[in-house]
C-alpha cells in the first residue's frame, strides 16, 4: 500500500555520516513537532536527480524557511558515504539540505513507493516524490507519474501545492 495524505508516516531509520562517522536516525526523531520535507530520488547522481531535483530544493531552501519549515531532507537509496559526497558535490550540505541514507530501502518500502529497473542497475530504489509532513503525519504528497520527471516533486512544485 503506498502512503497518503493523512497517513503516519512509518517507522524507519536512516544513516547519515556524522562527525564520528555513521550516526542512525529515525522518522519519529526527525519529524516530532517538526514540520518537515521529504524529498526522494531514485539515486544518487543519476542525470534527473542531480541535475533537477536536488538543485530544486537548493533553490527554494529559503522560501521553505519562510513558510516554517524545519528541515529538508533527502533520502535515496544508497549508502551513507555516497550521500554525504553527494551532499557536497552538489551544494546541498552547504545549503542546508540533509542527505539521508535507506540503504535496506525499509523506508521506501514501507512507503510503497519502491521500484526495480535491473537494466539500469536499480534495485529497490525510491520512486521520486516530495511531501510535507507535519509531527510524522504526512499533509502534502506530490509522487511524479515517470520517475524521469521532475516538476511537482520538484522544490517548485511543492512550494506550489503549499499555497
Amino acid at each position: 500500500m503506498t502512503i497518503s495524505v493523512g497517513d503516519t508516516l512509518p517507522e524507519a531509520t536512516f544513516v547519515r555520516l556524522g562527525e564520528n562517522g555513521p550516526e542512525e536516525v529515525t522518522t519519529a526523531t526527525l519529524t516530532a513537532g517538526r514540520k518537515v520535507v521529504f524529498f526522494a530520488v531514485p539515486g544518487a547522481y543519476t542525470p534527473t536527480c542531480h541535475s533537477a531535483h536536488v538543485p530544486s530544493f537548493i533553490r527554494t531552501k529559503a522560501q521553505f524557511d519562510a513558510k516554517g519549515v524545519d528541515e529538508i531532507i533527502c533520502v535515496s537509496v544508497n549508502d551513507p558515504f555516497v550521500m554525504k559526497a553527494w551532499g557536497e558535490t552538489t551544494g546541498a550540505a552547504d545549503a542546508g539540505l540533509t542527505m539521508l541514507s535507506d540503504a535496506e530501502s525499509t523506508f521506501t518500502k514501507a512507503l510503497g513507493m519502491d521500484f526495480d529497473a535491473p537494466p539500469a542497475g536499480l534495485l529497490a530504489r525510491s520512486k521520486r516524490y516530495a511531501m510535507l509532513v507535519e509531527d510524522g503525519k504526512v499533509v502534502i504528497l506530490n509522487a511524479e507519474a515517470s520517475r524521469g520527471e521532475c516538476e511537482i516533486s520538484a522544490g517548485e512544485g511543492l512550494l506550489d501545492s503549499m499555497a
